[in-house]
């Protein structure tokens, strides 16, 4: 099954060529990675164009402004469903995610599931380099969103994940409005609700070295409010 790697970008200059080697390394022949640069004032996007040049296994979608993170990836899901992906993949750029544990992803989904979370709080997740804030925000918002939901899920939060297509064409992307971490859950909850087998599997969350972090304030304000309006239907 043919896999593309949804890669965001704001400001990753220093990360992003050594991500594209580390999946180089991953990846299967005929597997792909799309970098989706929301017009990066640090010049990613023309470092994300000259390795595209250089990796044919690599396209570039330019976007004009700096948009969240919800919208940049259902920007590049609709990009990668229009290129015949037939596995559809999300992850960070600055190595939070180990580029080694997309072969686990790629392997669940080909045994049977239909999204694979990778997942800090099953047996055998855990995080690294975290400060007492982050891990309460973390765990807290995990708690909140089983409160509400109800997915059976441990890390609702997490943005590591695998999907075949047909849960992304079952879907109306559009309609998935959240522009931070929010997003992350409603796809999760929306594919668990439409009846999509949902597998966790472990995975290490390393807190990155280079660049700054885009959590912040709004982010977690937005999570907040709308998984209640997720649980009314809304």
């Amino acid at each position: 099954m043919r896999a593309t790697v949804c890669l965001p970008t704001y400001n990753e200059r220093e990360n992003l060529p050594r991500m594209i080697e580390a999946l180089r390394a991953v990846l299967r022949e005929g597997d792909r990675v799309l970098v989706i640069d929301d017009n990066s004032p640090d010049g990613t996007g023309a470092i994300a164009d000259a390795l595209a040049a250089e990796h044919p296994f690599v396209d570039v979608l330019h976007r004009q402004e700096k948009d969240g993170l919800g919208r940049a990836y259902v920007a590049g899901f609709h990009r990668a469903l229009a290129d015949s992906a037939e596995l559809v993949l999300e992850m960070d750029c600055d190595f939070s995610h180990d580029p080694a544990d997309v072969a686990r992803l790629i392997e669940t989904a080909e045994n049977g599931a239909d999204l694979v979370l990778g997942s800090r709080y099953v047996p055998g997740g855990r995080t690294r380099n975290w400060g007492l804030a982050r891990r309460l925000i973390s765990r807290g918002g995990s708690v909140y969103t089983t409160l509400f939901l109800q997915m059976g899920v441990k890390d609702p939060t997490g943005g590591f994940k695998c999907f075949r297509r047909p849960v992304l064409e079952r879907l109306d992307l559009d309609a998935i409005t959240p522009r931070g971490y929010a997003f992350q859950i409603e796809v999760t909850y929306r594919a668990k609700r439409a009846g999509f087998k949902v597998v966790e599997i472990p995975i290490t969350f390393v807190d990155r070295l280079v660049g700054q972090s885009k959590m912040s304030r709004s982010v977690v304000l937005e999570a907040i409010w709308r998984v209640p309006l997720l649980r009314l239907g809304r």
